[in-house]
């Protein structure tokens, strides 16, 4: 097991096409070319508490973070089907992608050796990237703490 490539600053995004709750298709490039700017971030697994913490503040700030032209993007490894029963169980109105085969995880450096409870396993690391439209890294930040991660990525971004 090692540490996994860390995208930086000013990095070029990985481009991805993952698959939604709803049977659809997100393209992350697609996204950027019509002028949004994107929030992805990477969590381990659905309908588990941090996750859901995390999950329900973006939603409760999505309103303010697209009144500033970013679309948010939460991905895990979870199956559409149970990403489907997360957004019905929470609420959720962010875009839910799935990542099963943990192509993007790994482009992104989200996936590999990690802490956990004291000791080194290899997982999901929750990470949160800002991608400006010029499809490249303005925030890159790992190791995120469920709670109280979106306020302070908010303020971070200048958002009320």
């Amino acid at each position: 097991m090692s540490a996994p490539a860390r995208l930086a600053v000013g990095d070029a995004a990985p481009d991805f096409t993952l698959a939604t709750d709803s049977e659809g298709e997100v393209n992350l490039y697609a996204l950027l070319e019509e002028g949004t700017k994107v929030i992805v971030y990477f969590y381990p697994a659905a309908m588990t508490p941090g996750c859901t913490k995390q999950a329900c503040d973006f939603t409760d700030s999505l309103d303010a973070l697209q009144a500033q032209g970013f679309t948010v993007l939460g991905v895990s490894k979870d199956a559409p089907s149970k990403l489907a029963k997360f957004r019905e169980r929470d609420g959720l109105t962010i875009t839910l992608l799935s990542d099963p085969d943990l192509v993007a995880h790994e482009a992104y450096g989200a996936f590999g050796e990690k802490k956990l409870y004291g000791k080194l396993v290899e997982g999901v690391i929750r990470s949160t990237f800002v991608v400006g439209t010029d499809g490249k890294i303005e925030v890159a930040q790992y190791n995120v703490k469920a709670t109280g991660h979106v306020a302070k990525l908010r303020k971070d971004l200048g958002i009320a």
